[in-house]
């Protein structure tokens, strides 16, 4: 299938790299919750995991994630992303707690001044690149005008190989005006940004996601992706999808969770967003068939 976007373009820094992104996608279709839908597949060989075990308060496992700090010009997005646990820590109950703040946001200078806002982002970029399997977290999305969390995957080849031709695979992203429903999108060279190829997933009677706990996930092998949220798939992926462009996603790929405040597809909040707003994510797990 093929989908348009109607976001443009936006960058991000990982590892201090710039990098291209789209903004995820509006789409061919907006599929909605069946119980009738096929489940996705179910591989049985855990490859990754964390459940987020540790005291409240302690940081991320720095042998699985690296946060990675500084703002976003390129996207126009409001927060400065921290370091340690001032907007990413675990809650002691198995969960990470993922933070977009106005306080404290003074202490920051972003690329338009003083920052308005914080939050974290985080990666495996240098402790672990997935390659095939199911990749999925289970999460709590927060909600509101100008809130954008995501879960999602670049390339490993990256900086070495540039976005977009390294790829990226949009396993759920959200912009917080739509508060029931996730996008899923691939990037790549000829299909990046504006023009990233993927579809959406809504919630039925009028249902949200920061009600609850929602499982988003991609069961992905060469030459396919399948997207679903709670076993529902709504989008499969083949290289006969990318109108003759070159499919790049048979390679490894490294995990990304962050919580944007703005940017280009959001907007920026308005007098009904409040704050703080949390992504709170239960687990992130990779698994393989045997």
């Amino acid at each position: 299938m093929s989908a348009s976007r109607r976001s443009p373009a936006r960058r991000w820094i990982v590892g201090g790299a710039v990098l291209a992104l789209g903004a995820s996608t509006l789409l061919a279709a907006n599929a909605q919750a069946e119980p009738e839908r096929a489940a996705a597949p179910q591989p049985s060989a855990v490859v990754f995991i964390d459940d987020f075990d540790g005291p409240a308060g302690s940081g991320v496992d720095t042998g699985k994630w690296r946060l990675d700090p500084g703002d976003n010009i390129n996207n126009n997005e409001l927060q400065y992303y921290t370091e340690g646990t001032e907007n990413a820590q675990l809650d002691g109950e198995g969960n990470l707690v993922i933070t977009a703040t106005a306080e404290g946001a003074a202490n920051y200078q972003c690329y338009y001044g003083t920052c308005e806002y914080t939050s974290a982002r985080m990666n495996t970029s240098q402790t672990f690149q997935a390659e095939y399997g199911r990749v999925e977290a289970s999460i709590k999305l927060p909600q509101g005008q100008g809130i954008w969390p995501a879960f999602w995957m670049l390339g490993s080849d990256f900086p070495g190989v540039p976005w977009p031709d390294s790829g990226e695979i949009d396993i759920m992203e959200m912009v917080g005006h739509q508060p029931g429903t996730v996008h899923g999108t691939v990037h790549g060279p000829g299909y990046s940004g504006g023009a990233g190829i993927g579809s959406s997933y809504s919630l039925p009677g009028g249902e949200i996601f920061a009600d609850d706990f929602h499982t988003f996930a991609i069961d992905w092998a060469p030459d396919s992706i399948v997207w679903s949220v709670d076993g529902n798939v709504f989008q499969e992926l083949t290289p006969g999808d990318l109108g003759g462009n070159a499919w790049v996603f048979n390679k490894p790929f490294f995990m990304i969770l962050n919580l944007a405040v703005g940017g280009d597809w959001p907007g920026p909040p308005d007098d009904g967003t409040s704050f703080p707003q949390q992504m709170i994510v239960d687990y992130v797990s990779v698994t393989t068939s045997d």
